[in-house]
């Protein structure tokens, strides 16, 4: 008898147990939402620049192009949309450089990262766009200049750029906008969710759908 009391304390202990650890790992999953699911890594690498709360359940993945307008477009109804979901939602920065000479443009933005410089950068780069990325002419040389007017140490960036890790990361995010289908830009995903029809509109619409999903009280 005593040895079936123990027996059974033993259970019920390792029943508890199973339960506060299947308990736990569930919770973990819902709170990481979005990142917890098996196929994450193909919108959000480690290297992603990213703008927003680490807490945040909503992911807004961008694949951009320094070198497309529609980007820079974009880029002020995407702050909007930060501002306004603060805390909730987050920026994530990819890279599709189609354009010629986008990929040279891309690897100074990511040198930026070595000045802590990379969203006052991209900023230059798109309000200065006109001037270097014409794509019948795109001159990316010209950049040199505008960032050195912008208080960008040039010299540095030119070395930093230079670093092989550059490289792997544009095959990176090349590799998985071709998984994803990406083929132009910008190519907007919320949560892993595509942008299925292309508008300032239906951007709001995805992300405040993902929102109140993420978000229902």
């Amino acid at each position: 008898m005593k040895y079936l009391i123990v027996a059974v304390s033993c259970l019920v202990v390792f029943s508890a147990f199973m339960f506060a650890s299947s308990y736990y790992k569930e919770r973990e999953a819902l709170k990481a939402g979005f990142m917890a699911q098996s196929n994450a890594s193909v919108f959000v690498r480690d290297h992603s620049a990213t703008l927003g709360s680490d807490d945040a359940k909503v992911h807004l993945v961008e694949f951009m192009d320094p070198a497309c307008e529609t980007c820079a477009a974009f880029s002020p109804f995407v702050k909007k949309l930060l501002e306004v979901n603060s805390g909730r939602l987050r920026l994530v920065i990819r890279y599709a450089p189609f354009h010629a000479g986008s990929d040279y443009v891309v690897k100074m933005l990511e040198a930026a990262k070595e000045q802590n410089r990379y969203w006052e950068t991209l900023g230059v780069m798109f309000e200065s766009q006109r001037q270097w990325a014409s794509h019948h002419n795109p001159q990316p040389e010209k950049l040199w200049s505008i960032l050195a007017g912008a208080g960008i140490d040039v010299e540095k960036l030119e070395r930093d750029m230079k670093d092989p890790a550059i490289e792997k990361r544009i095959a990176q995010d090349l590799a998985d906008a071709g998984t994803l289908n990406v083929r132009k830009t910008p190519g907007f995903f919320v949560n892993g969710k595509p942008l299925q029809s292309f508008g300032y509109r239906q951007l709001h619409e995805l992300v405040q759908a993902e929102i109140e999903q993420q978000y229902p009280d």
